[in-house]
Formats: C-alpha cells, structure tokens, sequence
C-alpha cells in the first residue's frame, strides 16, 4: 500500500458530489473526509491538525461566510483551503480572497490544476507543520538551557561566597603594620587570590596567585593553593615543620600540586615573609607580573624578581630575595588584571603609569584603590587582585 499523500477534508452540503470529488482525488493518492453540515463539524483545524488541506464548497445552503467569517478569524485555521464554486461571478471569488483561500477553483473542476495545487498545498502544510514542531522543540531546549544556566549561575553565587570567605580579614593590623586587599573578579568567581597571616609573634606570610584563565576551574585551582598555606601552616604550628617559612619550597609544593591536578592550569604568584622584629622581607616570585611597588619617601620602585609561572615545568626553581624595608612604606602587589584597565597602550607604558601613580603617595591604600578606580570597576576584563602591606610610624 503507497503512503498517502495528503488527509484532505472536503465540505460539500451535497454528499454525492462530495464523494465523486473524493472519488477522483482517492486515484490520485489523497485520503479524503466529508463534511456535509458545517454548522456541526467539530474538526480541528489548527497547526496540529492531521487535515492536510480542506476543500470547501463556497456555496453552502444555509450558510452565510459573512457570518462565519469572525467566528473563523477566532478558530486559528493552520490547514490551507481551496475553495470551490459553480458561478463564474467576481463576489464568490472575492469571498474566496477574503478568507484567505489558498485558491480557487470553478466548477467543473480542472482535474490536473486542481492536483498540482493540492499538492503545493499539502506541501506548504507539511514544511510549517515541520517548522512548527522545530519551533516547539527549540522553545523546549531554549526552557532547559536557561533552566541550566540559572543552576550553574546559583552555583556560581555559592562558589563566589564561599571565595569570598576564604579571603583574609581586611584591613589586618599588626604592631605598626597594616594588610589589606581587594579582589575584583570578571566573572562570579576569580582565578586571582591572595592571602596573608601570621607566624609566630614575629613573622607574616603572604602570598598572591593568579591562575590561567577564569571561571569554576580557576577558582578551584585557587582553593589548592590555600588549602596548600594553610596546611603547612598547621605544620608550623603543631610539629615545627619549618616548610612554609622557605619560600622557594612553598613555590615547588604550589608548582607539584598545579601539575598534579592535571587541569591546564597554571598560576603566578608571588610568595612573602616579612619579619616585623628587624622590618625585612624575603619574597619569591614565579613568573608574576607586574612585579610587586615598594613605595617609600624615596619614591616608588619595582622589586627584582623572575622565575616561571607553577604548574608548568617540573623541574623549575625559585629565587629567594630579601630586602630591609624602609622605614615608613606601602608594599603594593597587583595581578596583571590590573594592566588591562590603565590608559596606556602597552605593557612598558602601562607599567609605567602604574609605577607614577603608586608614586603620587597616599595615606592609606584606600587612596591608592581609588586613584586607579578599582572601587568603581563593575565589570573587569580580567580578574583583578590588590594587596597592600604598609608601615606608618
């Protein structure tokens, strides 16, 4: 048995002549329903319809299309209709035009015309009858998506407080020192962290991380490295375990641990100990830029210091420096999220725009926030991190 090809519906008051249509049109491979009183059909005629098209007798005893026409404007009709009409007369046909029929046809009907024009018809209604179904299916995915993405963005909120938590105490006074931070993420989480507390009576240990990339897998890569202070921290505290206070050992446990994770990640950091009984700091540095601004009455300058980002080489070794701080001075670190907001075009400009800003002075780092606008940015390119370690006598 051949597929059908087409469901029609023919709406015919008089039967006999709607079975010889149906007759004729059954030959040429349509399934054929009749309709014979229109006031009590109870078809539906919109999008999900099986009728493919429906062939309607223009004139129906009884019936006034002038009349019926609101009641069909309401009725949301999807299937096309070819009217059908024994007056060669120019009111039939425009009744045809103002309901919208997909054509019109005089009776007796061009066997030929009229198939091709069914066929059209049938085809049109299959493509919106498909178009339809992929519309549905595109609203239902486009439900599900946005359904997904306000899961992952509650995620993400949870994940930005539980960051946010793992941040030190800001401002932290210690004697006549004074650390403080501000962490603006681009995204709801940042791959850029930084964290400082004490050892001892005498000693405070910092560091700054800025991991590739953003998002969830930064910020997790974020929670190793402060999981791996504060572990050796504990060490400190309850074994003596010395670890922590070598710097260049605490920056090959972070590079270990990146590589270990097997994620792509890797990080900058800079890694500090300062010792408040002589005012002298011991930093390492791997691969972090811009390099930490010691700000002083002698003006503002750059540490030294290199080495490779961790988690890349397995092999790479830190460099230790140590320095006498100046008596009174502002320490400031930055990840290199703080270069894309500047003026300047490049990197040399931008360092140095950096450098105669820090210079200027500030009382407190509060200033130094709001001279680069960091306490304005709402939306950041990049993850941007400040630490500031300062010393007022």
């Amino acid at each position: 048995m051949s597929a059908s090809k087409g469901n029609l519906l023919i709406i015919d008051d008089q039967g006999a002549r709607a079975r010889v249509l149906a007759d004729m049109l059954s030959v040429h491979g349509f399934d054929s329903q009749i309709v014979t009183d229109v006031a009590n059909t109870a078809y539906s005629l919109g999008w999900d319809s099986d009728v493919d098209v429906i062939l309607c007798e223009l004139e129906l005893k009884n019936f006034s299309w002038e009349d019926a026409r609101f009641a069909l404007r309401t009725m949301d009709v999807q299937v096309p209709v070819i009217m059908l009409c024994g007056t060669a007369e120019v009111e039939p046909m425009m009744n045809a035009l103002r309901l919208g029929a997909a054509d019109f046809f005089l009776r007796p009907v061009d066997e030929r015309a009229l198939i091709k024009s069914l066929q059209r018809c049938v085809r049109q209604r299959r493509l919106r009858r498909e178009l339809q179904e992929s519309r549905e299916s595109l609203e239902a995915a486009n439900r599900e998506l946005r359904g997904t993405v306000k899961m992952l963005e509650q995620d993400q909120q949870a994940g930005r407080q539980v960051q946010l938590r793992m941040l030190p105490h800001s401002p932290m006074a210690l004697n006549d020192y004074v650390f403080s931070h501000t962490v603006v993420p681009s995204l709801y989480l940042s791959g850029d962290f930084t964290d400082y507390f004490t050892l001892g009576d005498h000693h405070v240990i910092f560091f700054m991380a800025d991991v590739s990339g953003h998002g969830s897998s930064s910020a997790f890569a974020t929670v190793l490295l402060k999981n791996l202070f504060a572990r050796k921290r504990s060490d400190f505290s309850r074994r003596g375990d010395q670890t922590i206070m070598d710097l260049s050992a605490m920056l090959g446990h972070a590079n270990q641990e990146l590589l270990d994770l097997q994620v792509d990640k890797f990080a900058t950091m800079l890694v500090g100990l300062l010792d408040m009984r002589n005012n002298s700091l011991s930093y390492s540095v791997a691969g972090h830029l811009p390099l930490p601004v010691l700000v002083s009455d002698d003006g503002a300058r750059y540490l030294e210091g290199g080495g490779s980002p961790v988690g890349i080489l397995a092999d790479a070794q830190y460099h230790v420096d140590e320095i006498v701080l100046p008596e009174k001075f502002t320490l400031a670190l930055f990840s290199d999220g703080i270069l894309e907001i500047l003026p300047p075009k490049n990197l040399i400009d931008k360092e140095e725009y950096l450098l105669q800003a820090l210079a200027r002075g500030a009382d407190a780092p509060e200033d130094l926030v709001e001279r680069l606008g960091l306490n304005a940015i709402t939306t950041a390119p990049d993850d941007i991190a400040a630490l500031f370690l300062s010393r007022q006598v």
